[in-house]
This record gives structure tokens, C-alpha cells and sequence, in this order.
């Protein structure tokens, strides 16, 4: 690659998960955490339902569309009104197009919709990101999943499918993360240790744990199947983030780095060190799924599930 073809590169992420997974959260904190190691950084909103962003957008979709105009207008439903909106989007490229061009040499984040179906199999919001591609942006997708959702099963399966559609759809590098783990445990006991499900262990365990259950044990052939997809592609797994966490947002940042390319130089590494030094003997320090286990669930007795493991 050229040197005049690297400095024109955009790099940044596409921030995606379902309705309440923490994205608008995550923007603002990550925008925060940049800022403090010297990173220009850019929040570009394009979910046009948000209303009242907490980070400073520097591009917001609503000054040219807005679900809630959609929806009166149009008497669509949220989720039509969203792909509405979307492909709307995509009718008026030129639009942001010329906002992102005022934005040259800044490290972008873009907050998206969080409407599952424009990222499973609707074509809008994929289109939005091919086109940053030709515009030589260079993103990675953050996909937020809520951390509760490893508290159940049945639910976690149902997440982890959701995932891998995701990630085969939206065909941009891909970090998971699962977000909100200082409340992991608000919802209910793990059933295996943390790492289990950042790692997506033998899905025939959490199998075997369903079966357990009256409710699931009539689809023991279904839950077999699905982890059998999610195996056999062998892409799912998972960063825990506490957005609160300094060496927690470290830890995304560099996986989200290493996805889309993104290399900082000395003044950014140096600032991130005396950050980082900053948090030593504070709440703030982990450096392992371990160490999260050890800080956000409570120690619990074996199961026979976890004990199996272990032989």
C-alpha cells in the first residue's frame, strides 16, 4: 500500500447490537476513552430513532431523516419506519457523503440502528457500509450483546445464532462484545464459569443444561442442530466490556484495532500507558476473563455440568 493511499484511509467502527445492548452508551464512552489518549475522534449518529445522544455528534442523521417523522407521515410501524430510513440513507449518499469529507483525519464511530432484521437480512444497512468501503473507510463491527443473556440458555443459543447471522451478513471484520458486565448477575446465576461463554466452550454442555429444563427438553434436537451450525463456522466469541472499566475499554479497543487495521503511534501509545498507570490500584484493574469472572460473579458451587467439564 502506498503512503498516500494510507493517509487517505478512514479507519472506525460499526457500532451494531438489538435495541437496549448499550451501542449509544458505548459510543460515549469509547469517544471519551479515545479522546483521553489523543485519538480525534468523530460519532457519527445513524440510528434516526435516537433522540437526545449523550456523546457531541459530529454527523446525526436526524437533520435528514427522523423515525418519528417516518412514522407519522408514512403511518409505518418502528421497524418499517427504520428500514425506511435506512434505505432512505441510501437514496442520499451525497448527504453523507459531504459530512463525512468536512471529517478528514478523524477515527470514526458510527452508531447504528439497532433493528436485528438490518443486520440479519435486510440489505440497507449492509449497502451503508459497503459504500464507506469505496469512500476508503476502513471499519470493524462492534456487535454489543446485552451480558444477561448468558444467564439463560436457551437465550444465549438463541444469541449466539443471532451473531453468526450477523457476522455473515454485515461481511465486516468482527468483534462481539458482551456488554453491561457489572450487571451480569442481576438476572440470574451462570451455569459455567464466565470464559465458557467469551469463548463459546462445548456447546453440547449448554445442550445437556437446556435438557434439564421441561420447557426445553422437548427441542433437544433443535438446540442440537443450532449449536451444530454455530460450530461448524467456528467465528462466534465474545469480549466482555464494562464501559465504566479503563483496562476493560482497553481491551476492546485494541481487539477492534487489530480487526480493522488501525495503528497508532508513539504520542497515542504513551498517553494510553500513563491512562492506563493512572488505574493501577484502582477499580479498574483486570486484565483476563478470569479476573472479570472473579470481579462480577460471585463465586457459586460446581454442577455436574462443570464438573464433567473438568474430566
Amino acid at each position: 500500500m502506498s503512503e498516500n493511499h494510507a493517509s487517505s484511509l478512514a479507519f472506525g467502527q460499526a457500532v451494531i447490537g438489538p435495541p437496549g445492548s448499550g451501542k449509544t452508551t458505548y459510543c460515549f464512552g469509547m469517544q471519551e476513552f479515545m479522546s483521553k489518549i489523543g485519538r480525534k475522534v468523530a460519532v457519527v449518529n445513524l440510528d434516526p430513532a435516537n433522540e437526545g445522544t449523550p456523546y457531541q455528534c459530529a454527523v446525526d442523521i436526524s437533520e435528514l431523516i427522523t423515525l418519528a417523522d417516518v412514522m407519522d407521515n408514512l403511518k409505518l410501524g418502528p421497524n418499517g419506519g427504520l428500514i425506511y430510513c435506512m434505505e432512505y440513507l441510501e437514496a442520499n449518499f451525497d448527504w453523507l457523503q459531504e459530512k463525512l469529507a468536512k471529517l478528514k483525519g478523524h477515527y470514526f464511530l458510527f452508531d447504528c440502528p439497532g433493528q436485528v432484521e438490518l443486520c440479519t437480512h435486510h440489505g440497507a444497512l449492509k449497502n451503508v457500509f459497503a459504500q464507506l468501503a469505496k469512500w476508503n473507510f476502513r471499519l470493524a463491527a462492534v456487535h454489543l450483546v446485552d451480558s444477561h443473556y448468558c444467564t439463560d440458555p436457551g437465550k444465549f443459543i438463541s444469541v449466539l445464532c443471532t451473531s453468526l447471522s450477523t457476522m455473515l451478513h454485515v461481511e465486516l471484520p468482527h468483534v462481539n462484545v458482551l456488554s453491561k458486565m457489572d450487571l451480569i448477575e442481576q438476572y440470574g446465576k451462570l451455569a459455567f464459569n464466565l470464559d465458557y461463554y467469551t469463548e463459546v466452550l462445548d456447546l453440547s454442555y449448554l445442550v445437556d443444561h437446556l435438557a434439564t429444563d421441561p420447557f426445553f427438553k422437548n427441542y433437544r434436537r433443535l438446540n442440537e442442530k443450532l449449536v451444530e451450525v454455530i460450530e461448524d463456522y467456528s467465528l462466534v466469541s465474545f469480549v466482555p466490556l464494562n464501559v465504566q472499566d479503563k483496562e476493560s475499554m482497553r481491551r476492546v479497543m485494541q481487539a477492534v484495532d487489530k480487526a480493522n487495521g488501525y495503528s497508532f503511534g508513539d504520542l497515542e501509545q504513551r498517553s494510553l500507558e500513563a491512562l492506563m498507570s493512572a488505574a493501577v490500584g484502582a477499580d479498574f484493574h483486570f486484565t483476563s476473563t478470569l479476573a472479570v469472572q472473579e470481579k462480577y460473579v460471585q463465586p457459586q458451587e460446581k454442577t455436574v455440568e462443570q464438573e464433567a467439564m473438568e474430566i
